[in-house]
């Protein structure tokens, strides 16, 4: 605690009020003088009356420090004491006396190490020290506060607990790094902060803290101190397990869920569900209908409720909505143990322009790009993080690795890639800056997404990396060869993501599926074209939130003809899917043919549940889930061509496609016995009589049909027992007649 301290002088007290006293740590607390070797103790207190040292060891009183002026500045020296000690402020006010730990007094606990790291673009545990942190110094408990605003005149923090005043606790600058931090010793959780920051052109603003753990709702915004505990985890069986699984051999159906309007309680039906209310009903459904994952649509803090959360602000803190981290900490902990993998939505494309969150934070474009051709998203008015600084990229790795780690998230899908990968993303020319080599590729962002995929990979094994990305970009899923800005040349490099979500498969079908029957012999490559792919990529076959919103209408509502033609396609459809390679996933409602757009305001339409068809939909997903996770033919092979054979799928006349799925590919004997049979037909005719190619000889059975009526359909089908005749058809040694339904899928598996 000594330095070379200034002597006190007329006008500090307007400097500190105005800002432009920055080093408050050199005069503020405790000092030794060099001359005599006592101690002096100054504190800023605006309106206290009287400031008294008292000893933290011996609880006595050692000075009384003079009032300088009435702007609150106090000095004095401690009698007979030559080495610094803990103290007290006993500050009497006007209406009360409070005693504070002087703040001033602690000197700095940053890590040199972290904080080079942090510089560099190599820290990936930022959000332990920068933010708000709990912390015992000099055996005092506390929290550390800390910032990055390089550019700053001042930093202060203001809170609950400093009546909101930007002069009580300005923070300590570290020039070489543009920190700024603090050390509050006492502090409570729930105490709401923000910072103040005196930007680079002399302007003042209050921001969010980018680090918070917590969030006030709006319009108060401001961060909250987390509470100082540990969460005791449950999920040890279910880490370790998923530390060995191999999800590209394995059953993945993932349930897409916005937990705002999953569904919603109290009289009015208007309540978010907490978290205890999603552990309770959430998860049982999850079971029930056999999904293998759920995936959460963004909960880092969001100020406004119609972007679902894709435009956050906290990126740290967990919604506010449904609980506390330690209340999202349990749901997912429950989840793992009745073995549901939890995926989060996670978004490091682009950051709103709130007043409160990232947008020129110091006064200057921080986090994002100063030119609006790089900086800006024209189609989300939203801003474009700065992939080549290192600070950016700490902060994002850091976060990806907070949710990983903290709350044992299973994995990230990463909303919009394709606008991080392309310079000219929605941009015409003119609009958007060539790279170095004269490309279109954002070679920071690149490099931003190898980095934060061969991190989190070898940090937690097992984990999905996903990426939504709707180019045709080679290599998202393939290894990373290097991570080096400097070695791209022409060719795009490989991205290291597990998966990808398959956008071409969703829209061809989707457009073959709005289509009448009667004209999709016209446009029948549209429902098998994705197979042409399948195998450059590990895919997911996504049904997601993008496909019911925005006046798209539901998955129901896309599709022509009445009520029957419309259910019955649907069930088709889907059963087409979850026999298509790939993994699967399906937005919440889709389950059970929601009827109307999705609302995100309000919750899912249950009471459809009451009629037969929507009950049958329902049923129809339960048995494809529940027939997908008991079948390695489903899953097993799904990156491998010899897991899949068409036996028709040339049929537009018909519109009837067929094909076979094959499980262990190292295994002739059992793949054959193992086999499953697809036949899909997307016309209400129905057709007897079509022969089918069969791998192997002996009796098969219909495994599911999804005119069944116990789904709502006419209970067309082939009753009992299919027989192999000895006659080759369709490249299979095998073959047999069966009757197809209308606008259905059968499942023909060996009994």
């Amino acid at each position: 605690m000594t330095n070379n301290a200034p002597d006190f002088q007329h006008g500090i007290d307007i400097a500190l009020l105005n800002g432009e006293y920055i080093d408050v740590f050199a005069l503020l607390g405790m000092h030794r003088n060099d001359k005599d070797r006592s101690l002096t103790v100054r504190c800023f207190l605006r309106g206290a009356l009287r400031v008294d040292v008292i000893c933290m060891k011996t609880s006595r009183k050692v000075a009384s420090l003079d009032k300088c002026d009435e702007q609150g500045l106090f000095s004095g020296k401690v009698a007979r004491r030559v080495n610094p000690f803990l103290y007290k402020l006993r500050i009497q006010y006007p209406l009360a006396t409070k005693e504070i730990i002087d703040p001033y007094q602690f000197a700095s606990v940053l890590d040199p190490a972290d904080i080079w790291l942090f510089s560099q673009g190599e820290q990936q545990q930022a959000y332990q020290f920068l933010g708000a942190n709990w912390r015992t110094v000099q055996g005092i408990d506390g929290v550390q506060f800390c910032l990055w605003a390089p550019n700053a005149k001042r930093v202060s923090l203001i809170g609950d607990f400093n009546h909101w005043d930007g002069a009580a606790n300005v923070m300590r600058q570290h020039i070489a790094y543009g920190l700024w931090e603090i050390f509050i010793p006492e502090l409570t959780a729930g105490e709401r902060y923000k910072f103040e920051i005196i930007d680079v052109n002399g302007d003042c603003s209050e921001r969010a803290d980018p680090y918070a753990k917590a969030m006030q709702c709006a319009p108060g915004n401001a961060s909250i101190v987390g509470v100082n505990d540990v969460y005791d985890w449950q999920d040890q069986k279910w880490c370790q397990a998923r530390s060995r699984k191999v999800w590209h051999q394995a059953a993945m159906s993932i349930y897409e869920v916005h937990l705002g309007s999953w569904r919603r309680q109290g009289d009015a039906g208007t309540d978010y569900l907490d978290y205890n209310a999603l552990i309770e009903q959430l998860i049982p459904y999850v079971l029930e209908m056999g999904f293998t994952h759920l995936q959460l649509m963004p909960i880092s803090e969001y100020p406004f409720d119609g972007s679902w959360g894709y435009q956050p602000v906290g990126l740290y803190a967990p919604s506010y909505r449904f609980g506390d981290a330690n209340g999202l900490k349990a749901f997912i902990d429950a989840c793992h143990q009745v073995d549901i993998a939890v995926l989060l939505d996670w978004v490091p494309a682009h950051f709103p322009k709130d007043p409160h969150g990232l947008k020129q934070f110091d006064g200057t474009f921080l986090y994002e790009h100063e030119d609006p051709r790089q900086g800006e998203h024209p189609d989300w008015d939203t801003l474009i993080y700065n992939y080549g600084r290192g600070e950016v990229q700490s902060y994002l790795l850091s976060n990806a690795y907070y949710w990983l780690k903290e709350f044992h998230f299973d994995g990230l899908r990463l909303d919009a890639v394709s606008s991080m990968l392309y310079l000219d993303y929605s941009r015409e020319a003119g609009q958007w800056l060539p790279n170095a080599h004269g490309g279109r590729e954002n070679l920071a962002a690149i490099h931003f997404l190898q980095n934060l995929n061969q991190r989190m990979q070898q940090e937690f094994a097992g984990i999905c990396m996903i990426a939504e990305e709707s180019t045709a970009w080679p290599g998202v899923t393939q290894v990373v060869e290097h991570t080096s800005q400097q070695s791209f040349a022409s060719t795009p490099q490989n991205l290291g993501f597990d998966f990808k979500w398959n956008m071409g498969w969703m829209n061809d079908t989707l457009s073959y599926l709005g289509r009448d029957p009667i004209h999709r012999r016209y446009h029948h490559h549209e429902f098998s074209f994705s197979l042409v792919y399948q195998y450059t990529e590990q895919f997911i076959l996504a049904l997601s939130h993008d496909e019911v919103v925005h006046a798209k209408g539901s998955l129901l509502h896309k599709i022509p003809g009445d009520d029957w033609q419309k259910f019955a396609s649907l069930r088709a459809y889907y059963g087409f899917m979850w026999g298509h390679p790939g993994k699967k996933l399906l937005f919440m409602g889709g389950e059970f043919a929601q009827r109307d757009e999705w609302n995100h305001s309000q919750s899912l339409d249950w009471h459809l549940l009451q009629y037969p068809p929507h009950l049958g939909m329902q049923t129809w997903v339960k048995d494809l889930n529940t027939l997908y996770k008991a079948s390695p033919t489903l899953w097993l092979a799904d990156s491998h061509q010899a897991g899949f054979s068409w036996l028709d799928c040339d049929n537009a006349k018909s519109s009837i496609f067929s094909f076979i799925r094959y499980s262990d590919i190292t295994d002739s004997h059992q793949e054959q016995h193992s086999a499953l049979i697809f036949v899909i037909n997307m016309t209400p005719s129905v057709h007897h009589g079509i022969k089918i190619g069969l791998p192997t000889s002996g009796p098969y059975i219909e495994k599911l049909n999804s005119d069944s009526a116990f789904y709502g359909g006419s209970d067309v089908g082939n009753q009992g027992v299919i027989v192999a005749q000895e006659c080759a058809y369709q490249g299979q040694p095998y073959s047999a007649l069966i009757t197809v339904p209308p606008l259905a899928c059968l499942v023909i598996g060996q009994a």
